[in-house]
């Protein structure tokens, strides 16, 4: 566990650009989940005194990837609004992710970026991702309507109007995004079917535990591309600073489908 000083410290330390109102606005998060986690338990209990380092860092290691690993898709994200586009507001061991690149980065960041986060509970990643990333879309689903409610109303608190929340199935979700981003939802293979045809860019996917044998069976099943996957190591970023339980990870899957 650590206190926001220490979460904010590392955070300026990993991204010095960072604004004041992106470090007041992760500071509301603490008082606005504590207040809705007692209503509505969407974070363990036990865990809500670890919030920052189990579930918001956790979330950033996707923004932390990018700037490191992949810099020229973290210029996409970091990238202003384009002229004309128009954001809109609206009332969760190891990690993975997983990049499926179909259309340029060029491309993207001309038409402004959507962001889909797929199985967001109370907000995750979506909503660390919304706050570092204030000039992208992001759509925050999932089916379980108490756990939309609470994510509408900590995103409304902290005044990002770069977030929609949407409460259905993945099966019913209408539209197209660039990226697709989750946390720990599903295995790869029940969770790639969800959203494949849903997205341009590529999927980032934050996945507990060994996930080998999940890799090679969605690599087999979907005809992934020899190549498509590399790993990264969440622990690279997170292990210096903070005690955090288990292995953690984060893999890179990219695909040309066939």
């Amino acid at each position: 566990m650590i206190g926001f000083a220490d979460f904010e410290a590392f955070l300026k330390a990993s991204f010095p650009d960072m604004t004041d109102g992106m470090v007041e606005r992760f500071r509301l998060m603490d008082a606005g989940y504590r207040d809705w986690n007692a209503k509505i338990n969407v974070i363990s209990r036990k865990d809500i005194d670890s919030l920052y380092d189990h579930h918001v860092l956790h979330s950033l290691a996707i923004a932390e990837y990018l700037r490191t690993q992949r810099p020229e898709v973290y210029s996409m994200f970091t990238a202003p609004h384009p002229k004309g586009s128009v954001a809109s507001a609206s009332q969760k061991g190891s990690y993975s992710t997983v990049i499926d690149p179909i259309t340029s980065p060029d491309n993207a960041a001309q038409a402004g970026l959507r962001v889909l986060d797929l199985g967001t509970g109370g907000g995750f990643p979506g909503i660390p991702l919304a706050v570092m990333f204030p000039n992208v879309r992001f759509t925050l689903c999932d089916s379980v309507g108490k756990k939309t409610i609470v994510a509408r109303e900590i995103a409304n608190m902290l005044g990002l109007d770069n977030v929609e929340i949407v409460n259905a199935r993945a099966e019913s979700l209408p539209g197209r995004f660039d990226f697709v981003v989750s946390r720990a939802v599903a295995s790869l293979t029940d969770f790639y079917p969800w959203v494949k045809g849903k997205y341009s860019q590529s999927i980032l996917y934050l996945k507990g535990g060994d996930i080998n044998e999940e890799i090679c069976a969605l690599m087999s099943r979907e005809r992934l591309r020899k190549g498509s996957v590399s790993t990264w190591p969440v622990t690279t970023w997170l292990s210096e600073h903070h005690q955090s339980a288990g292995q953690e990870r984060l893999d890179w899957i990219s695909s040309k489908e066939k």
